[in-house]
């Protein structure tokens, strides 16, 4: 056998040996194929003197469970913290200054929830909350593409 053979020969046993080793490192351990979160939703709210309000109003303040994002800007001449509260969840942010916005990013189970505004003086009457419902859990986000 000549020399060019025997090179040849050892490329091929190393062609071969190396596309073993990389194939027998594919697929030899299971994992869990669990779906994917539903895309949040965004929902923007309003403080105002008659009261707090969260859109938009054609869902009836009612969401399927899953991520919520709430922006919510505040309308009035003062500054005000922001609860969501219902459940087992209770996000505060603020204090949201007049003219300006809050975020709350929250992941909601099925349920009745309140958006209130608070201030840090006493108010001669309170802001009415906002009633939100979320309903059952939307479906997963594994079919929907261009999605982080």
């Amino acid at each position: 056998m000549t020399a060019l053979g025997k090179i040849r020969r050892v490329r091929l046993a190393l062609s071969v040996a190396g596309l073993a080793s990389a194939t027998a490192g594919c697929g030899g351990e299971d994992f869990d194929n669990e779906p994917r979160p539903p895309v949040g939703i965004e929902l923007t709210g309003v403080i105002q003197n008659r009261g707090v309000t969260v859109s938009p109003n054609g869902f009836r303040n009612r969401v399927g469970a899953g991520p919520v994002l709430i922006t919510i800007s505040n309308q009035t001449d003062d500054s005000h913290t922001v609860t969501l509260e219902g459940e087992s969840v209770e996000e505060t942010v603020g204090p949201v200054q007049p003219r300006d916005t809050a975020t709350i990013q929250k992941s909601l189970d099925p349920g009745d929830y309140e958006v209130r505004a608070g201030s840090p003086r006493a108010a001669a009457r309170e802001i009415p909350a906002a009633q939100l419902t979320i309903g059952r859990k939307r479906r997963s986000s594994n079919k929907q593409v261009l999605l982080p």
